[in-house]
């Protein structure tokens, strides 16, 4: 084990690139769904910070294009994080937020490459 990577960077490390997106993507979508519902607050915080992560192991490992994409990302989910209790308090902000969340998470799977599974 390289002692300089976590256990949890150097196992998501070892995942292929579109492998590490897809990952990327199904966090937006979780955070996505849990949301709207307020009793998930700690574990939409846990998987923003997680997908925050994410994004930093992610970024040198892929294309110019594609890593400034994820920059913009990492923007988003920051100003988020710092309008924390307006967007977590606000319904309409909830909303936006949602909606751009599953904007996010399927640029991500696009950018992945990897097939999109169908919800039932």
């Amino acid at each position: 084990m390289n002692s300089g990577l976590t256990y949890e960077q150097e196992t998501f490390m070892q995942d292929s690139i579109p492998v590490r997106l897809g990952k990327l993507a199904t966090n937006l979508a979780r955070i996505s769904q849990l949301f709207s519902d307020s009793t998930h607050e700690d574990v939409v915080k846990s998987l923003i910070r997680e997908t925050m992560y994410f994004l930093e192991w992610i970024a040198p490992d892929i294309d110019i294009d594609n890593a400034f994409e994820l920059a913009n990302l990492g923007r988003f989910l920051t100003r988020w994080l710092f309008n924390w209790e307006q967007a977590w308090n606000d319904t309409e902000a909830k909303n936006q937020i949602i909606q751009e969340l599953g904007i996010w998470s399927d640029s991500v799977l696009q950018m992945s490459k990897l097939p999109a599974v169908q919800q039932s």
